[in-house]
């Protein structure tokens, strides 16, 4: 049986230990509705990716925050106005389940991934609960690789 707490994100940048809570893909496909004298019948429209979510913990050193608004900055840079190329903010990244002994039973490639909101997480002075960062991510692609 699969485990929810069993993954790794690999190749995005961030550290892999700083991850807290993420999900696998998700897809839609547009319906495309044909009208025919009295009756309606569909076909398969353009198919979407979804959003993933990403929660991390930001740990003192080395911050999560800081890798990610240096991911955020490939994408625009708010001092200079500045906006990055497709080629330097779109990431390929890897979600991989795992087994118990840590061997990857199943690996989602995400192609063309980038930041779409970034939320640097709320501060309390009445909790002892750890910063967290929680992203959203656009791929422009996935593949189940197994």
């Amino acid at each position: 049986m699969k485990r929810q707490n069993r993954w790794i994100w690999q190749d995005a940048g961030i550290d892999a230990y700083t991850c807290r809570t993420t999900a696998r893909p998700t897809i839609t496909v547009e319906p495309i509705e044909l009208h025919y004298m009295n009756s309606r019948r569909y076909l398969a429209g353009k198919m979407e990716y979804g959003t993933i979510a990403l929660g991390l913990y930001d740990p003192i050193s080395p911050s999560a925050a800081q890798k990610v608004l240096e991911w955020v900055k490939l994408c625009y840079e708010a001092l200079s106005g500045r906006a990055g190329y497709a080629d330097f903010y779109k990431k390929t990244v890897r979600l991989k389940l795992l087994d118990p002994t840590g061997i990857p039973i199943e690996s989602w490639l995400l192609e063309g991934v980038w930041l779409t909101e970034v939320n640097f997480g709320d501060m309390d002075m009445t909790s002892a609960e750890p910063v967290t960062v929680d992203l959203t991510l656009r791929p422009d692609r996935i593949i189940l690789e197994f």
